[in-house]
C-alpha cells in the first residue's frame, strides 16, 4: 500500500515538473533584452524668418546633419548658464530631433544672443521622458552652423568655434597689425632722435665747462 501511494507521488511530482518546464523556457524567452532606443535620422528647424520648416536628413547629408547636432547633442545635466533677459537673445530658433518619423528631442537656440550663443531646453520633450528646463551657453560657430543649413542670418567670418559664449573674435574696428608696426618704428624713431640730442646737448654743455675751467686757471 505504501509502495502504491509512493508511485502515484511520485508520477503526480513528474506531470507537474513536466507541465512547468514550457513556462520557465517561455518566461526566459520573454525576458530578452529590448533593443536600443532609434539613433537620431533627421532634424527639424523652425524660427523667426523660416517660412517653411527646415528638414535634414542623415541619409540625405550627413555632414550638414551632424553639424546641427553637434549643436543639441550635448546640451545635457542641469545647465551651466542663468536665464538671460528676454531682450537680450535675439532671433530664436527651434530644432526637433527624429527618431524615424517621431520626435524625440527639442531644443531652442539663440545664435544671435548678447554676449554669445545661448541654448535652451524646455522640460516638456517629445518624448516625454522627465528633464528639468535649462540654459547653456552655446558653441560659438552656432549662427555659421544654422546659416550652412538655410537659417536666415547674417554672415560672420570671425567666430571661433567650441563651446561658450562669447563676443566676436575680433572687433570691426580692430587695428591692423601692420599698422602696428609702423607706429611702433615711428617711436622708436623719436626716442632715439631725443636721445641724440640730449647727448649733443650734454656734450657742449661740458665742452663749456671745459673752456670756461682753462681760461680761469690762466
Amino acid at each position: 500500500m505504501v509502495r502504491m501511494v509512493s508511485r502515484r507521488l511520485a508520477v503526480i511530482a513528474a506531470t507537474l515538473v513536466g507541465f512547468s518546464l514550457p513556462i520557465t523556457v517561455q518566461t526566459s524567452a520573454g525576458a530578452a533584452p529590448s533593443p536600443p532606443p532609434a539613433a537620431p535620422a533627421s532634424v527639424t528647424i523652425t524660427g523667426d524668418g523660416i517660412e517653411t520648416p527646415l528638414q535634414l536628413r542623415a541619409e540625405d547629408d550627413a555632414v550638414l546633419f551632424e553639424s546641427v547636432m553637434d549643436q543639441v547633442s550635448w546640451l545635457k545635466g542641469a545647465g551651466h548658464a542663468p536665464a538671460p533677459k528676454p531682450a537680450d537673445l535675439g532671433a530664436k530658433f527651434t530644432v526637433v530631433v527624429l527618431a524615424g518619423e517621431v520626435a524625440k528631442q527639442t531644443y531652442d537656440l539663440y545664435p544671435m544672443a548678447k554676449g554669445g550663443p545661448r541654448a535652451f531646453r524646455p522640460a516638456e520633450q517629445p518624448d516625454r521622458r522627465k528633464v528639468t528646463a535649462a540654459w547653456f551657453y552655446g558653441r560659438l560657430n552656432m549662427s555659421e552652423t544654422l546659416r550652412s543649413v538655410g537659417v536666415p542670418l547674417p554672415e560672420q567670418r570671425d567666430l571661433v568655434g567650441g563651446t561658450g559664449g562669447g563676443e566676436r573674435a575680433a572687433s570691426d574696428n580692430a587695428v591692423n597689425a601692420s599698422d602696428d608696426l609702423d607706429q611702433l618704428f615711428g617711436d622708436l624713431r623719436q626716442v632715439l632722435l631725443l636721445n641724440a640730442a640730449v647727448i649733443v646737448f650734454i656734450t657742449l654743455g661740458l665742452a663749456g665747462i671745459s673752456l670756461l675751467v682753462r681760461r680761469r686757471t690762466r
